[in-house]
């Protein structure tokens, strides 16, 4: 006797695309009560048991119900200070750069992430300094300048540790 419980039938089009709860997963299973294959003998039918795969967005990443976007920004945006807007899945928000952000900080939106069934996700937008590839002589002169006008090692622990190395 065939394992019933155990037999496939796959819905004609893989890729239908129709409404499923929010916060869904990548692999997640999800359960159509009497959706399935019609019962014996007249019965009723049985339960559709439908696989979910979550393709990747062109903007954001996820991590459980977090959503995660990466921003490039400038040095000047980064040193000073600046207020983005980027996008969320239910629109845009502006969201405040504070003066001095180093590159690689990531900054929370609380409740744009992805909407599940108890609470919603955070956004998680991560800054990155963008870096020219090349300057023109003009910039080059200003940043050569502004190297010199700040003067300060941002690795002295580094510094230390090489001077130390040095010196045995």
């Amino acid at each position: 006797m065939p394992d019933l419980c155990r037999q496939r039938r796959d819905h004609p089009d893989p890729h239908d695309h129709r409404p499923h709860p929010g916060g869904v997963k990548d692999g997640q299973r999800i359960r159509l009560a009497g959706k399935g294959a019609p019962g014996r003998r007249g019965g009723p039918a049985g339960d559709l048991f439908v696989v979910v795969h979550v393709s990747e967005h062109e903007l954001f990443g996820r991590k459980g119900e977090d959503l995660t976007l990466t921003v490039p920004i400038t040095f000047a945006e980064a040193a000073l200070g600046t207020t983005l807007t980027v996008p969320t899945l239910d629109g845009n928000v502006s969201l405040k750069v504070p003066a001095g952000t180093a590159s690689g900080r990531t900054l929370r939106v609380r409740g744009r992430g992805v909407h599940g069934k108890s609470r919603s996700g955070d956004l998680l937008v991560t800054l990155e300094v963008a870096v020219p590839s090349r300057l023109t002589p003009a910039q080059r002169k200003v940043v050569e300048s502004l190297a010199e006008e700040m003067g300060e090692d941002p690795r002295p622990q580094i510094t230390a540790a090489v001077q130390a190395g040095a010196e045995r």
